[in-house]
């Protein structure tokens, strides 16, 4: 124990004990003093303190009314949340038609994730989350909210229906995170030009959204570009003609009991595209999974239109004769030797029917001779012809605005020789797209500029290189007009709008083993209206086809895709703003006078 230290002076006690008096005094006396010292000391502590609060509170306030003052002075905008972390990038301009109508844009919806520690009932969560998506297993789930994971995605996107089901259940382990998903209004509709789309890098409050096909992936990086998330890109599609041409395709595929159908609706001057179509399609906004073996082909992903190359047989008839014609060879009079089978070698060329000994060159393309064609192509020879083909754009991807478009490469004979020449002319021995085709149709009817086809608009489009002279264009016109008057494509007409045209039935090669199947062909009608001054060509291919409502089944295109592609005239023309030409009465003799 420490000794006690004392309070009172020892001096001052001895002194006071000395006169008599009460050292007690001296005591109280010392005590009071001290008490007093320590209640000043206190005081200026606390009043030191109340200063510094003082101060402090001001700044606050001070900082409180300066950011006030700058937010009244700004102008104002929706607060939006930060997740930790990198952004991303989740905005996506959306795509258009012409006319400025949607084809694809974003939704906002939700995505559901789990954190099994914070979890309180993991086997009911699981039970419910089944009941709710019955897609998902509970077992499995309730193995993963009861292992050892800290955080599991359970659903990309959900709806606002299911999100509200998994709140009721009440688990606070259960959460979702905001996303802005793609959506395609329209369904089918337009699916192969669009493509799709899909999450890319994704966090817990953002997903970026990608393009896997079509124009969303061609076009990705312009459509992601924050900077131009609020400027649409415009495509040349007219959704409204897009769903006729669809639909009348699709009725046509069945009656023909076709396995597929393609249409490529083009402006015969701009290569604008106004309408594309691959059939069977798919929904963009469930888009399936490709095929991992098998024929590509098979796949409803696939684009026939695009993709899809095909010998498209008599439809190139009409570029051999323009050639000659435009290269003074030939005039629409000049009569060819039609007499068969033309031989070469150990191989034949024969014609569907007897033409008889002699063909004038119109008749040539009107009554669709393999003979006359493959003659007339000995005169232009493998060089001048290939040179034109390739002037047409029939040797080379397409330039099309889609990523499947560049693959697309026609399938052209490694050594071009005589026989090729032959067969090339009447539409045997290269393969091409029916995108392909009606380019180079559009460019042969146009008065003979070249046409690049084209998805997209974005300025003026430049008038192409000459590849025929407007003369010989005006020719292959006529001749075009006069197949569907009084030649193989008589079912293509359609009152009120002059069409012309040409037929291609060619047969189907085998997959493997080379030859060419006895009961399977790709029919094509290669079409343009108005005849006498073409605005949109037309091309529609069915693969496969067989009318069986008949006496005998028929396969040829006259029979099969002339009938489907007049129905798509009559339907689209007039939505193109095309009036359809009244026919003059006939003079009754009768004169009408006022009196």
């Amino acid at each position: 124990m420490s000794p006690r230290v004392p309070l009172r002076p020892l001096a001052r006690i001895l002194e006071a004990r000395a006169k008599g008096e009460n050292p007690d005094l001296i005591e109280r006396e010392n005590k009071h003093r001290r008490h007093e010292d320590m209640r000043d000391r206190a005081r200026l502590r606390a009043e030191s303190r109340l200063v510094v609060l003082a101060g402090l509170f001001a700044l606050a306030f001070g900082a409180v009314g300066v950011k006030m003052g700058t937010i009244a002075s700004s102008d104002p905008s929706e607060p939006r949340a930060h997740a930790a972390g990198a952004a991303i990038a989740a905005a996506r301009a959306d795509i258009t038609d012409r006319n400025g109508r949607i084809l694809a844009t974003n939704l906002v919806t939700h995505s559901l994730y789990a954190q099994p520690p914070q979890m309180v009932d993991p086997a009911r969560a699981a039970a419910e989350l089944a009941r709710i998506f019955p897609d998902l297993d509970e077992e499995r789930l309730l193995g993963w909210f009861t292992g050892t994971r800290k955080f599991l995605w359970i659903k990309k996107r959900i709806s606002p229906e299911q999100k509200q089901a998994v709140f009721d259940i009440g688990e606070p382990g259960l959460l979702f995170g905001p996303r802005e998903m793609r959506l395609y209004p329209n369904g089918t509709l337009a699916a192969h030009v669009l493509g799709g789309a899909r999450f890319g890098q994704e966090g817990v409050n953002a997903a970026e959204v990608i393009g896997v096909a079509g124009i969303e992936k061609a076009f990705d990086d312009r459509l992601r570009d924050p900077a131009r998330a609020g400027e649409p890109l415009q495509l040349t599609i007219d959704l409204t003609v897009q769903a006729a041409v669809e639909r009348v395709l699709a009725g046509g595929m069945t009656m023909m009991n076709a396995k597929g159908a393609a249409a490529v609706l083009m402006d015969a001057r701009t290569g604008e595209v106004v309408s594309l179509v691959s059939l069977p399609d798919f929904d963009p906004n469930d888009r399936p999974s490709p095929l991992v073996e098998g024929n590509p082909s098979d796949s409803p992903l696939f684009n026939r239109a695009v993709q899809g190359l095909y010998e498209l047989g008599s439809t190139f008839k009409i570029f051999a004769v323009a050639q000659a014609l435009d290269l003074g060879l030939v005039s629409p009079e000049t009569m060819i030797d039609t007499r068969g089978p033309l031989r070469w070698g150990k191989y034949s060329i024969n014609d569907f029917h007897d033409y008889g000994a002699r063909l004038s060159v119109t008749d040539v393309i009107v009554e669709s001779s393999n003979i006359g064609t493959a003659r007339i192509a000995m005169q232009l020879g493998a060089v001048r012809q290939r040179a034109f083909l390739e002037a047409l754009g029939l040797t080379t991807p397409t330039g099309l605005e889609l990523v499947e478009a560049p693959g697309a490469k026609p399938l052209v004979p490694a050594n071009w020789s005589e026989l090729s020449t032959m067969t090339i002319s009447y539409g045997h021995g290269l393969s091409a797209s029916p995108l392909h085709l009606a380019a180079a149709y559009a460019t042969i009817v146009n008065g003979g500029t070249r046409v690049m086809p084209t998805l997209v608009r974005d300025g003026p489009i430049q008038r192409g290189p000459r590849v025929i002279s407007p003369e010989t264009s005006a020719i292959a016109r006529d001749m075009l007009r006069q197949v569907v008057t009084r030649g193989t494509a008589s079912f293509g007409e359609v009152p009120g709008y002059e069409v012309g045209g040409k037929t291609g039935t060619a047969d189907k090669p085998k997959e493997r083993g080379g030859g060419y199947y006895e009961d399977k062909v790709i029919a094509t009608f290669a079409s343009v209206f108005p005849a006498d001054d073409p605005r949109y060509v037309l091309v529609l291919t069915l693969d496969e086809p067989v009318m069986t409502s008949g006496r005998e089944p028929r396969r040829t295109a006259g029979w099969t895709a002339v009938p489907v592609a007049a129905e798509v005239i009559r339907r689209v023309a007039p939505l193109l703003g095309l009036k359809p030409q009244i026919e003059p009465l006939t003079p009754t003799g009768v004169t009408l006078t006022s009196n």
